[in-house]
């Protein structure tokens, strides 16, 4: 057992470096900037017609707590820019459009799963661009932000919800600091488990993206403890980029957070390939196989311009392509 998972760890770490995934995160870092605020601006729209007054800062204050302050700030300043004047008109055509730009992010992490899963994409275009990427910013975007957001509830939740609630009593107040974490651990891991399950184009059962999962969601955490400090104590971007330092900062964070989700991946594609003999079974067959001819293979001339058998120039010919055979092999 022991042998097995120094083996996949091995085997992680060179598909780690083989399929640069350091570059891929870079990447990830830059689609998922440019998702932001259209994936935002959709959920402020969505929930302002639910009867939850300040749901939607709520959220936004949950997230402060793992993006870096001034990142935070940067997008406080961007959304009340763009949503405060527009409440209520984003109901419209231009819908569509906010839902292409949010849904890049997560089509850009398809291929990414799929380089890290080692497997070709043969799944329609317009699934892989816009059902699964909609699909994965709905649930699993909606898992991920409860769990943020059971993160940092408070203790005091506990108390309010069992004196507004017969549902729970005094046992769930007690136990609610304990709680709010497991639910957030339970809540995140899935959203990530259900990443790994739709997005790469490998048949597999739904449990076996767990270990994955689990180790890339601890991972993202401990990192966005780990860059708390460092942006909080030693990294002053706003002495070295002016203006720019927030953003920066916000770029740092999802660079280290999607290479932390990526290396969970890599896990989850070694343990696949080690349960199924290193053969990974697509989730659509790809198309037949075109077998094209070398470049070197010299194009047979029609009937008409070949030259008769028996003549001089003609076994002269023959001779030179035995000669150019000969070499080529």
């Amino acid at each position: 057992m022991l042998q097995k998972i120094k083996t996949v760890i091995t085997r992680a770490v060179k598909d780690i470096l083989n399929n640069h995934t350091m570059a891929i995160s870079a990447g990830l870092s830059y689609y998922f900037v440019m998702s932001l605020f259209p994936l935002l601006i959709l959920l402020s729209t969505v929930l302002a017609v639910l009867p939850f007054p300040n749901l939607f800062n709520n959220i936004i204050g949950g997230l402060g707590r793992i993006i870096p302050p001034d990142s935070m700030g940067l997008v406080r300043g961007v959304l009340k820019d763009i949503i405060s004047p527009n409440v209520g008109k984003f109901f419209t055509v231009g819908l569509l459009g906010t839902i292409w730009s949010a849904t890049g992010g997560f089509s850009a992490l398809i291929e990414a799963l799929n380089v890290a899963y080692d497997v070709p994409e043969t799944r329609p275009y317009w699934e892989t661009r816009f059902v699964i990427p909609f699909l994965m910013m709905v649930v699993t975007g909606g898992l991920m932000t409860l769990g943020v957001l059971a993160m940092f509830l408070g203790p005091e939740f506990g108390d309010w919800l069992n004196r507004h609630s017969d549902a729970v009593g005094p046992l769930f107040a007690q136990t609610w600091p304990t709680l709010k974490w497991v639910l957030s651990v339970v809540f995140l891991v899935l959203g990530v488990e259900l990443i790994f399950f739709w997005g790469p184009n490998v048949k597999q059962r739904f449990k076996a993206s767990l270990p994955g999962a689990f180790l890339g969601v601890g991972f993202w955490i401990g990192t966005s403890y780990l860059l708390g400090l460092y942006f909080q104590h030693f990294a002053h971007f706003n002495k070295t980029y002016g203006t720019l330092g927030a953003a920066i900062a916000l770029m740092v964070w999802l660079y280290w957070s999607w290479f932390m989700i990526l290396v969970g991946a890599e896990i989850n594609s070694e343990l696949l390939k080690a349960s199924s003999g290193g053969r990974l079974k697509l989730k659509q067959p790809p198309p037949g196989v075109i077998r094209t001819r070398p470049a070197w293979v010299e194009e047979q001339l029609p009937p008409e311009l070949q030259l008769p058998r028996g003549t001089a120039a003609q076994e002269k010919l023959d001779q030179q392509k035995k000669q150019d055979g000969e070499k080529a092999a």
